[in-house]
């Protein structure tokens, strides 16, 4: 499975009093990334939104803290799709510095549509998630 990788950098406004990452800016980090991944694929969400009414959502976040980031630390954040449903997709994230794990999550997303019911992931954009799959 081919991982994606975005960098990113602490700034003093993701970090609490003591210049550690607050906790909750983690899942701004991976949801960055996530963004960045499937823009990478040629996903287009808010075409995708716009011409069929589609949308992925959160559904599920299992997160570990592993140690913490600080304010200046460069990360990179992987993104590596773990499976693959009709209508859901988990991916596995992890925050890195310089190739130390600082944060692992497992994301569960789901296809909804603009009234919040689950549907199926259009052909196209399955097979789109799939590729880095084979």
């Amino acid at each position: 499975m081919t991982a994606h990788m975005f960098r990113t950098r602490v700034y003093y406004e993701d970090t609490d009093l003591a210049g550690i990452v607050y906790y909750a800016n983690y899942l701004k980090f991976i949801e960055r990334a996530r963004t960045e991944w499937v823009a990478s694929l040629g996903i287009d969400q808010m075409a995708l939104r716009s011409s069929q009414g589609i949308v992925f959502a959160v559904r599920r976040v299992e997160a570990d803290y592993l140690r913490p980031a600080r304010f200046g630390d460069d990360l990179e954040v992987q993104t590596v799709l773990q499976s693959l449903g009709g209508a859901r997709l988990v991916l596995e994230q992890v925050v890195l510095r310089k190739g130390e794990r600082l944060f692992v999550a497992v994301v569960t997303l789901v296809c909804l549509t603009d009234e919040g019911h689950a549907a199926r992931l259009p052909a196209e954009v399955r097979a789109r998630l799939a590729g880095p799959l084979h």
